[in-house]
């Protein structure tokens, strides 16, 4: 990737503004865990309209930045260095992100005790990242206000509210957490990226009503459509899924933007057996 000019955060927060990034990610012992179908996920998204990726670990980021130029936020869940931070626990695996493609870097940027030998705190690892990757967006994953302040006041770039009911505290809701996204926004100065638990486009709609810059949509109800049909039938429904996780997409960023139809960039199948075009 040494060819590519490196994103700036002004650059990632522009073509995020008002948009869609989609998390591309499957869990451990999925059939979908294999780089080529997260790039599968990414470009279905992409042709959908959506803004940006957020994928997990040098594999799939590299196999995604091969088939894309949105911008890729990266990840890398490592419980085997930290099994409770292990969202980009260390230097040493936004390094590998870095080299992987990704142009920015999401980590767990919450307060709590880090318990891998050696793991820097959030703003240790932020002020590391400033030092070896200098302007290199980083994105604050946090879980209520106290976090997102602390992480902008480390000197993140963009905060998210992709924790929030994960850390231990007030539990997960049912949809997302509005009034976290409103509480950053007004509590601190950097944008506000909402994540967690957004699964209709109406969920989307209110978060940047908000004030979030975008959210992030993941890929669960995709990942289980697909997971259930080829248990069932064939691989062909894997190419329909992903096409119905692309009409979802299109029609959550539609629903941010106020539009009254969504126009595709290319057209996918959306019907078992339909082939693929473009």
């Amino acid at each position: 990737m040494t060819s590519r000019t490196r994103r700036t955060a002004a650059d990632v927060l522009t073509a995020w503004r008002g948009g869609v990034v989609v998390s591309c990610q499957a869990p451990d012992g999925s059939p979908l865990r294999q780089p080529a179908i997260m790039a599968a996920m990414a470009q279905a998204a992409d042709m959908a309209g959506a803004v940006g990726i957020r994928a997990n670990g040098p594999a799939d980021v590299a196999s995604i930045r091969a088939v894309t130029d949105l911008p890729i936020v990266g990840i890398d869940k490592r419980p085997d260095i930290d099994p409770v931070i292990y969202i980009t626990p260390t230097l040493e695996s936004v390094a590998a992100l870095v080299s992987a493609g990704a142009d920015l870097v999401a980590i767990d940027a919450t307060l709590r005790p880090r318990n891998g030998s050696g793991v820097p705190s959030a703003a240790e690892l932020i002020a590391q990242i400033k030092d070896a990757f200098p302007g290199l967006p980083i994105m604050a994953d946090v879980s209520n206000v106290a976090e997102g302040v602390a992480a902008a006041d480390a000197d993140a770039d963009i905060v998210a509210t992709t924790l929030s009911g994960y850390t231990g505290g007030v539990p997960a809701g049912d949809g997302p957490d509005l009034a976290l996204i409103a509480a950053l926004v007004a509590a601190q100065s950097r944008p506000v990226v909402a994540e967690g638990r957004f699964s209709i486009p109406e969920q989307v709609r209110a978060g940047s009503a908000a004030g979030a810059h975008a959210v992030v949509v993941g890929t669960l109800e995709m990942g289980a459509l697909v997971l259930e049909t080829v248990a069932h039938r064939d691989l062909e429904f894997i190419i329909a899924g992903i096409g119905l996780h692309w009409r979802f997409i299109g029609a959550t960023r539609h629903a941010m933007l106020g539009e009254i139809a969504f126009a595709p960039r290319r057209k996918v199948a959306l019907e078992p057996g339909d082939q693929v075009l473009g």
